[in-house]
């Protein structure tokens, strides 16, 4: 089965990281995608641009209304997701957990709906 891990943190805070800090993080990752993705469990991952470079399209009355920057306002943002295919919700649940960002900020775990097509 298939899980989205959506990986929440403050960009504020990783804005203040230092560079050398950035990088053993980018370190954390590439360890982390190159293990999972050599046995078939990683799907596909991507980090995400700032929150500032998003657009917010929402459909009211048939009229689309578009905004500059994120919906709402939070603590965290989303910053990034990783695509597992695992058997359980427990393995999914320990992949995440491996997230470097899981140690400053959160994942999201979520089941994908698979349609046959």
């Amino acid at each position: 089965m298939k899980y989205l891990c959506l990986i929440y943190a403050d960009e504020n805070a990783w804005e203040a990281t230092t560079q050398d800090d950035r990088q053993a993080v980018y370190a954390d990752y590439g360890k982390l995608m190159e293990q999972y993705g050599s046995n078939g469990t990683l799907v596909e991952g991507s980090e995400l641009q700032p929150t500032t470079t998003a657009t917010t399209v929402a459909v009211r009355n048939g009229e689309a209304m578009i905004t500059d920057g994120p919906f709402v306002e939070t603590k965290e943002q989303l910053g990034g997701y990783i695509l597992v295919d695992v058997a359980s919700l427990d393995e999914a649940l320990e992949f995440a957990a491996k997230i470097p960002t899981a140690r400053t900020g959160s994942i999201e775990v979520r089941p994908l709906v698979e349609r046959s097509a």
